[in-house]
């Protein structure tokens, strides 16, 4: 399977996103320990790494920990904001170092819709100057977006702006916005989005991109949401192929290993014909609402055969249907005879073999709390609130809220 695996590289940002998940704790990396988690990876016999954040290009030992990840024989990968990707030294850097391809994070091409959800002003032409440096210095670019309550209406005009201003980027990613931790946690009210809120400019994005010849993948959408575009299900393709994820997250969830892709249904649920390969409503933050989830009634088999013989996705060995349905049987038969067990919580899902992540220090406390400070009085300028740090800190440190 073609599993990758993400590395926090740090957790400080110079952003203020009012619905960022993984916002500033006091845990930090060294070179050597996130080279055990690149190590971890390999031994994993994982495919790639994803270097993300926070901002990771903040770390200043990026460059040598992709250098190093990709002599390992991972494929190596960054998720960024683009704040210092917009400097061509920077950018040719990463290159050198390796770094085959790079998110760079946009979610509206609007300015004023951007300068919102980022918490700062001016962060649109860095981005776009990012994409440039990085298709310059030959780094495959792909762009991702949060659906936020702000941007559900027009993601089919970002597609636009993308397609005419930066033909050479070829791949989307979309994630709903995770309600349950961060400061997405505590604002809600603010960004959470109904799913009627995208439904349509979503469809008509991904059907623009379809056209074009561009590829896409949308995560934590519910398949009734997608139906058309169901095989580009992030967590479909990934039910359907049977891969895991393992995250190392720098702060007290230490590393998260995930098998499972389901979630929330709804009753009308089990009538839909793609139900056994639908991920459901990510929800963990009890803020969507499942009675906007409903049956549909489209060919389960057509949508498999879609994502098991994807030319471009080669890493699932079985191509016909029937040697995946054979395939599929079983796997369901090992699920089923857990049925009985509470699904687990991610904080419950640490690999016993895992390596610790990052460290605490004197320093890293000094500095979260300084940061916390001055996060404090943005937040207040913004109007948004700031995120429980119970999951920041340690299990023996501070838990208040």
């Amino acid at each position: 399977m073609a599993n990758i695996g993400y590395i926090q590289v740090v957790r400080h940002c110079n952003h203020f996103c009012g619905f960022c998940s993984n916002p500033t704790t006091p845990y930090v990396h060294t070179f050597d320990t996130m080279k055990v988690l690149v190590d971890d990876l390999v031994k994993r016999g994982y495919f790639g790494v994803i270097l993300t954040g926070g901002e990771p290009t903040l770390h200043p030992e990026l460059p040598r920990i992709a250098a190093y990840a990709s002599a390992q024989g991972l494929h190596v990968r960054m998720i960024t904001n683009g704040s210092r990707l917009a400097d061509p030294e920077f950018a040719r850097s990463l290159a050198e170092a390796g770094v085959r391809l790079v998110h760079v994070s946009v979610y509206s091409v609007r300015p004023d819709v951007e300068a919102i959800l980022r918490g700062t002003e001016g962060t649109l032409e860095k981005a776009f100057a990012a994409v440039r440096n990085a298709h310059e210095n030959g780094i495959e670019v792909n762009i991702n977006c949060v659906i936020n309550k702000l941007n559900a209406d027009h993601l089919d005009e970002n597609i636009d702006h993308w397609i005419t201003q930066h033909p050479y980027v070829r791949h989307f990613v979309w994630n709903n916005l995770d309600p349950s931790m961060g400061r997405a946690e505590v604002n809600q009210a603010q960004f959470t989005p109904r799913l009627s809120d995208f439904e349509v400019s979503l469809q008509r994005a991904m059907r623009k991109l379809h056209a074009s010849g561009r590829t896409f993948r949308v995560e934590k959408v519910p398949l009734c949401y997608m139906t058309e575009f169901a095989w580009a299900s992030t967590e479909t393709r990934k039910i359907v192929k049977g891969e895991e994820r393992i995250v190392h997250f720098l702060d007290n969830k230490q590393t998260v290993r995930q098998t499972d892709w389901e979630h929330i249904y709804a009753p009308a649920c089990n009538h839909c014909t793609l139900r056994p390969i639908c991920g459901g409503l990510f929800d963990r933050g009890a803020a969507y609402d499942p009675e906007e989830l409903y049956p549909v009634f489209v060919s389960m088999d057509a949508v498999v055969e879609t994502i098991i013989t994807d030319p471009s996705d080669p890493s699932y060995p079985l191509r016909t249907l029937p040697a995946w349905k054979k395939d599929f049987e079983k796997r369901l038969a090992a699920a089923r005879s857990g049925e009985d067990k509470p699904r687990a919580s991610a904080e419950e899902m640490h690999p016993p073999d895992a390596p610790s992540v990052g460290m605490v220090t004197e320093k890293g406390l000094r500095l979260f709390e300084a940061k916390r400070k001055s996060e404090a009085k943005k937040a207040e300028s913004l109007g948004v609130s700031m995120e429980h740090v119970d999951v920041a800190l340690p299990d023996d440190g501070p838990s208040g809220r």
